[in-house]
């Protein structure tokens, strides 16, 4: 999608940005990627005792923690295989992982230690700890797209491109994260491997489809197939970066931005656009972005019919039944599509990337809540069936359709909690290829509402 959405909007150049050309090494990009970076404070982050392990620590506490030697990544491996087996013996339990390998994790983690005991790490991401996604290929693993059977139908060969640049980095990969069956729902929903409940509130869903995922970060299609193009990273240590966020322009459609379930969501969100806009002198512009309700419709069509075109082969196979009862809903819907919908759908498409397109003509990036419900609960039947509730779909992707249609990069930082104490996130969407100005504005928030998330 990235390439039509190309075709629909001039490539404006960002300020303040790096590019570091695809054709470079790995760990040369990352080794100049870190010096975009502030300089890092150890103070900030110590790890004791009296804190949670591998809840908030980042890369950076972790390569200090190495290189210091008041750990190793063998010992963090220990930490992480424990903490599988709690999380598995738990009731309920926390499945985040489908596929998981203590021996093969040791046996990295050691290679890793081996690496800083010689004073050789190969980079700053030696050693970090990495789950990837069941969607994506991390050999030897098993990609079953946390179905029980699509590994049978693709073996594994070789690493996808970005599971083998991380790895020639010296990233050690924990194992395959738990998802939504084949991607095809939002809720992180799967009675085939245990559905990934919500850290916050352990009866509510973590979202999806990358429910593992998401569930390990607070714990803690192949690239081949899409063009390339050098990573952009914004220049934080820049002396213009102060000055560039200044000048940043934020669209804000307010009939959009409250259409949520609770306005404890748009209005944290707010807050947060506030606190930008006075720390920073960002100005907030009022936009409008016609047809929302023909985008999400030009959505499920466009995506339902791609994904059933995908997986009809497996249908005729006799695969139907080996699918859950709400994936084999969703493809039943999408199966109904016509080809006229679906051409349809596309004109739809290409009249809000120019309604979009006009937009990004007045703002930088355009400011929404990342989801109009915070988590929703799990039902007790869905654990073992599956659920299939179009209105919390609805709900959840809401304000996230222009990425999964348009193509447009989009950020959610978590800005502040509802009264349930669930967490709320600030959605920033950027022109094609504005990833480094989106960057950018997340750090700043980030920095700026970490006391409200802390509190």
């Amino acid at each position: 999608m990235n390439a039509v959405t190309a075709d629909h909007f001039s490539k404006k150049p960002e300020q303040g940005v790096v590019l570091l050309g695809d054709d470079r090494d790995p760990v040369e990009r990352v080794e100049e990627a870190l010096q975009c970076l502030p300089p890092y404070d150890p103070s900030v982050h110590r790890m004791t005792d009296d804190k949670p392990p591998f809840l908030y620590w980042k890369i950076r506490d972790f390569a200090h923690a190495y290189r210091s030697g008041s750990t190793t990544p063998s010992a963090v491996a220990e930490h992480i295989i424990a903490g599988v087996e709690q999380w598995s013996n738990k009731k309920p339990p926390m499945p985040m992982l489908v596929y998981f390998n203590a021996d093969d994790l040791r046996k990295q983690a050691d290679a890793s230690t081996k690496r800083f005991q010689q004073g050789n790490p190969i980079s700053i991401l030696d050693g970090i700890f990495i789950a990837i996604k069941d969607d994506i290929d991390c050999f030897p693993y098993p990609s079953k797209g946390a179905t029980t059977f699509f590994d049978k139908i693709r073996p594994v060969e070789k690493d996808a491109v970005c599971v083998a640049r991380l790895r020639k980095c010296g990233v050690v990969f924990i194992g395959k994260a738990n998802m939504h069956e084949l991607g095809l729902g939002v809720t992180g929903n799967n009675p085939n491997y245990g559905t990934a409940r919500n850290p916050h509130s352990i009866d509510r869903y973590t979202g999806g489809s990358s429910s593992g995922p998401a569930a390990l970060a607070y714990a803690q299609q192949q690239l081949e197939q899409m063009v390339e193009s050098p990573l952009c990273v914004p220049n934080l240590v820049s002396p213009n970066s102060k000055n560039i966020l200044e000048s940043v322009k934020i669209g804000k459609y307010t009939e959009w931005f409250h259409d949520v379930s609770d306005r404890d969501i748009s209005n944290t969100c707010e807050d947060a656009l506030k606190l930008l806009c006075s720390s920073f002198g960002c100005q907030i512009e009022e936009i409008i972005l016609p047809e929302l309700e023909e985008m999400r419709t030009a959505h499920v069509v466009s995506i339902g019919t791609e994904s059933f075109c995908d997986l009809k082969p497996h249908y005729k196979a006799g695969k139907r039944t080996a699918f859950t009862l709400d994936t084999r809903t969703s493809l039943a819907l999408f199966g109904s599509f016509t080809s006229t919908d679906y051409v349809a759908s596309q004109r739809i498409r290409r009249r809000i990337m120019y309604y979009h397109n006009e937009a990004f003509k007045k703002v930088d990036v355009i400011a929404t809540p990342t989801t109009g419900i915070t988590a929703p609960k799990i039902p007790e039947s869905a654990l073992k069936s599956g659920e299939s509730d179009y209105v919390v779909s609805a709900c959840l992707m809401r304000f996230v359709l222009a990425g999964n249609l348009l193509g447009l990069p989009a950020i959610t930082v978590p800005v502040g909690h509802d009264k349930q104490g669930l967490p709320i996130g600030l959605q920033l969407i950027g022109r094609p290829w504005g990833e480094a100005s989106l960057l950018r504005m997340a750090s700043a928030i980030e920095v700026l509402c970490d006391d409200i998330m802390n509190n």
